[in-house]
């Protein structure tokens, strides 16, 4: 769904959950980009952290699902996620969970994402205050499995998809503002949200002394990460639609 695109936003979600991963379907709105960068450390559409050089073959890490907060005909966006790729290549192949706004209804839902291809939402349930766990991992030939839990919820989800060429040049953990074809697109006010034992290649994320990217839109921040522990512990805070 979300690619690191520090120019322009990753491609949002659909704001209405779809079918179940197994059975899921193509979103057709929105997609997580990758990275749209200004500069290093600065992004359009992503606030986290991007291990970069690799390759890396494996990324994984924990949150507690945001509730969104959402005004009287809100439509926005907030998307939550661990991918390889996309900080600086044309490829994403993620998985995460969103908390969006829909006309001021908000709505969470999980789904993954092998970008440039659109979104798959899944149908299995998702609340504010859900522990999500979710790994992507790489085999030879392109195989990439994706999985993504809901351990309050007591779901699994994994699918595997092939994707040749990829560059495996980045592991991320990251909060984005999905993107349409217009640019990237209203971050809904998730609050705070909280990632844990954040690793790549089977070791913390901080042992890549990783980038640490904050959104911003000209002079203004709207969503920026914690420093990362050695744990790879680390929060994002909402600041700006």
């Amino acid at each position: 769904m979300r690619r690191l695109s520090y120019a322009f936003a990753v491609a949002a979600v659909v704001a209405a959950a779809v079918p179940a991963l197994a059975a899921g379907s193509p979103a057709s709105g929105p997609r997580l980009d990758p990275n749209h960068k200004i500069t290093n450390s600065t992004s359009t559409n992503w606030p986290g952290y991007a291990a970069t050089g690799g390759p890396f073959t494996s990324v994984s890490a924990s949150w507690t699902q945001p509730s969104v907060s959402c005004a009287a005909g809100e439509t926005s966006y907030s998307s939550f996620w661990v991918g390889l790729d996309g900080y600086s290549s044309n490829t994403v192949e993620q998985t995460g969970t969103d908390a969006d706004c829909s006309s001021g209804t908000p709505r969470y839902y999980a789904w993954y994402e092998m970008y440039p291809k659109y979104p798959v939402n899944l149908s299995n349930p998702v609340q504010p205050g859900d522990a999500i766990s979710a790994s992507v991992t790489v085999a030879s030939g392109g195989r990439f499995t994706l999985t993504i839990s809901d351990a309050t919820q007591h779901w699994s989800s994994t699918t595997t998809q092939k994707l040749n060429h990829a560059s495996l040049s980045s592991a991320e953990v990251i909060a984005e503002a999905p993107s349409s074809r217009g640019g990237v697109l209203p971050l809904a006010n998730f609050g705070n949200v909280n990632f844990s034992g954040a690793s790549a290649n089977g070791v913390a994320l901080s042992t890549f002394n990783p980038d640490g990217i904050t959104m911003q839109s000209g002079s203004t921040v709207k969503a920026q990460p914690t420093g990362i522990s050695g744990s790879g512990s680390f929060s994002v805070a909402w600041k700006h639609s």
